[in-house]
């Protein structure tokens, strides 16, 4: 008996070692290690977080129908006061314009718990904040922190953004201008959090927001954990509604979570215009993971851009994935500097996808802001591996033609492998030659070996 406890025990040491062997060989597509932050993901744990604020002791109604605003700002504001705690929304539909969340505050959703956002744009007031590249004046988010170290949002229940009176208006705007901005529209955000460290999302269904879902702009170290995010493509489309907007952060998980929304999953951000490399305002993604999720419908399930300037180590990995337009969407546009370098795809499967990879111009909106010359862009390192999916496109990919669109916009791309692909596609044609140093290993396409 002892011999054989013994055995066990160096086998169960020996996979530690093995354990934790692999876990220091992981690597960022650049080789530079993957600190283990981004494994220690224990579920938030409320005990530790300070006292427990529920609304319904602070003279909440359950009442869907009127705005409470103000009392739960003061339920914020009391805990903030109090050396701060969590502020507990219990189960019921609870209807509020922007909230604020303050240092040592945060939010926890029960099980049946609705946080909903107004429909009237005027309980969300302007702030300077940060929209489509630029830092400006524009409406507050429904959840906002700006700030805080350590602030979480967790819980099983749901952050509501009440959005179609919103989409109706957009498409209606569009009709009647079809040159209008998605600014125009007024329409807040879901949640915006800015300037933090030590971000946690975790559980919460986020759904139907107005704009962009959630909005992380100069972050670090932030986990988006089990997450649900939706919003729909019809029967009312609801546009702009991306899940994930990643604004110059650096250390970002994003893991377990679902997305299917009528615009891009994640998208990574950070700046746009001609001299938007230096501007302070603006910045770069870095080490950014996003795993073991599961996508419905999305524009793209990874892009960078279109208000990009430089993103470095991304990997999106051991993913699902059903209808979506693009698997990775590179957005280049010509009135801004953009690098985007080491990307890492896979451990994919899918099916009904429009396009394996997508790389095109961008020209919405645009603006060299009186700069005579265009900006020259770069994709490199991208690889793309372990990877079966069912598409239309499986290589849209093309450089624009010299001297044509937006006045000479060039963008090179280089250093791309693809590596153990089982695709099948409408359009299997690949012209590789756009690509400088491009390495194809066990490529197959409609059952066949191309590469």
């Amino acid at each position: 008996m002892k011999t054989k406890t013994f055995k066990l025990a160096l086998f169960l040491v020996a996979s530690m070692m093995l354990t934790l062997q692999s876990y220091a060989l992981e690597v960022f597509p650049d080789g530079s290690p993957i600190p283990d932050w981004f494994r220690q993901n224990a579920p938030t744990d409320l005990s530790t977080l300070g006292k427990q604020y529920r609304i319904t002791d602070y003279e909440l109604a359950k009442d869907s129908t009127v705005v409470q605003t103000k009392k739960l700002q003061d339920v914020i504001d009391k805990a903030y006061e109090n050396g701060g705690g969590v502020v507990v929304i219990p189960k019921g539909t609870f209807l509020s314009g922007s909230l604020f969340f303050k240092k040592g505050t945060h939010l926890h959703l029960e099980e049946g718990a609705r946080l909903k956002g107004s429909d009237d744009i005027s309980n969300f007031p302007l702030v300077m904040t940060r929209m489509e590249g630029q830092t400006l004046k524009y409406f507050a988010a429904l959840v906002n922190a700006d700030g805080l170290d350590g602030f979480t949002i967790s819980g099983k229940g749901t952050i509501d953004g009440n959005g179609l009176r919103y989409w109706k208006a957009f498409w209606l705007r569009r009709q009647f201008n079809p040159n209008c901005t998605n600014m125009d529209e007024m329409r807040p955000r879901l949640v915006y959090i800015s300037n933090s460290r030590n971000v946690r999302l975790s559980d919460v269904k986020l759904m139907n927001s107005p704009f962009w879902t959630t909005h992380f702009y100069k972050c670090e170290n932030v986990k988006l954990l089990g997450l649900h995010i939706s919003s729909p493509k019809e029967p009312v489309k609801a546009p702009s509604t991306d899940a994930v907007d990643i604004d110059g952060c650096k250390n970002f998980l994003i893991k377990n979570c679902y997305m299917s929304v009528n615009d891009d999953a994640v998208a990574l951000k950070g700046g746009k215009g001609p001299l938007a490399d230096k501007d302070e305002n603006n910045g770069e993604n870095m080490n950014i993971i996003i795993e073991d999720c599961t996508y419905g419908f999305c524009h793209g399930a990874l892009t960078l851009g279109s208000e990009s300037i430089h993103n470095r180590n991304i990997i999106l990995r051991r993913i699902r994935i059903q209808n979506a337009e693009r698997l990775l969407w590179l957005k280049m546009r010509g009135d801004t500097p953009q690098n985007y370098e080491y990307v890492r795809v896979e451990d994919i499967e899918g099916s009904n996808i429009s396009n394996f990879l997508f790389i095109r111009p961008w020209t919405q909106f645009f603006d060299l802001k009186g700069v005579k010359e265009v900006r020259t862009s770069s994709g490199s390192n991208i690889t793309m591996r372990n990877i079966k999916l069912d598409c239309t496109n499986f290589f849209n990919v093309g450089l624009p033609d010299a001297g044509g669109l937006a006045n000479g916009f060039k963008y090179t791309l280089a250093d791309f492998t693809f590596e153990n692909l089982h695709i099948t596609a409408k359009n299997p044609q690949a012209d590789t030659s756009v690509v400088k140093n491009f390495i194809l290993k066990n490529v197959n396409v409609n059952g066949k070996k191309i590469f």
